[in-house]
């Protein structure tokens, strides 16, 4: 039986199935993207809502979402795209759009501050060939690429998309291979790889949604900040940390909302290691 290589899960995929992701199938004995340019999101977004705070800032970008994703998280925004019971409902409701339609698309809004287009909303290298071939047209066309990840994805995916992406949004979502594995059913060694690599190929920033109880405590911020700073080291550049307030979510909803006190702190430990440390959603 066919094995996706994608992330760390490698589904089995039985002739017409799905992966764990929902958005993987297998096709005449080949595991493709089943999402391959079905789209469920689409809008004009500032760039800081990716949050990019040090790339093309005041700039727009065409910002493009699928359906289905290879994590868990409870406290998903996206739940609707991402993993509920209504994103896998999408597999026959999302339209198709090509690559070159999403590329004549972002060229016309040139003219209302779009710089390119972002892969975001959903997990999008679960459909990372749709990336790929997307972004390869948008840079001949001179226009810059976005990946806004979970980070949950193998080092060839990351080969296949590098050469054509100009910045990255990745989420790190505590510094715990525990909180990863029982409370996201992800894989923190595999995020941590994922991020090493990603920024020796382009500008990353990088996202961690403090919840209450769970990944608030300033040992944790210490441990993530300064294997952040040993990254810095290691590529010679900047790589900026978005520390965010979580509000209460999709089935997450028995906690409250981060006090902003919490933020402000974990914002001030972090930058004992470094430079650049922004708070989100306060």
């Amino acid at each position: 039986m066919p094995v996706c290589d994608v992330c760390f899960r490698h589904c089995k995929i039985e002739e017409g199935a799905s992966g764990f992701c929902g958005g993987r199938t297998c096709r005449n004995g080949q595991i493709v993207a089943a999402n391959y340019g079905k789209l469920t999101s689409v809008a004009l977004d500032p760039i800081e809502k990716k949050p990019l705070k040090m790339f093309r800032s005041g700039s727009n970008v065409l910002s493009l979402g699928s359906y289905g994703c290879n994590l868990r998280c409870p406290f998903c925004q996206n739940s609707s795209i991402s993993w509920s019971q209504k994103a896998f409902e999408y597999k026959d409701k999302a339209e198709y759009y090509s690559p070159e339609e999403i590329v004549q698309t972002a060229l016309s809004l040139r003219g209302h501050g779009n710089i390119g287009v972002a892969f975001t909303y959903n997990e999008p290298l679960i459909g990372y060939e749709f990336v790929r071939d997307t972004a390869k047209l948008a840079k001949q066309a001179g226009l810059e690429n976005v990946l806004v990840t979970n980070g949950t994805a193998s080092l060839k995916v990351l080969d296949e998309i590098s050469p054509y992406i100009d910045a990255m949004n990745i989420d790190l979502k505590a510094f715990s291979a525990s909180f990863y594995k029982d409370f996201l059913d992800g894989d923190f060694q595999m995020t941590k790889d994922f991020i090493a690599a990603a920024v020796q190929t382009c500008h990353v920033e990088l996202t961690t949604l403090i919840i209450p109880g769970e990944n608030d405590s300033e040992q944790e911020m210490h441990e993530l900040s300064s294997w952040v700073a040993a990254l810095e080291k290691q590529c010679n550049k900047k790589v900026p940390l978005h520390i965010t307030r979580f509000f209460p979510a999709f089935k997450l909803t028995n906690k409250a909302p981060t006090p902003v006190r919490t933020i402000m702190r974990l914002v001030e430990v972090a930058k004992e290691h470094l430079d650049f440390v922004f708070p989100g959603n306060v």
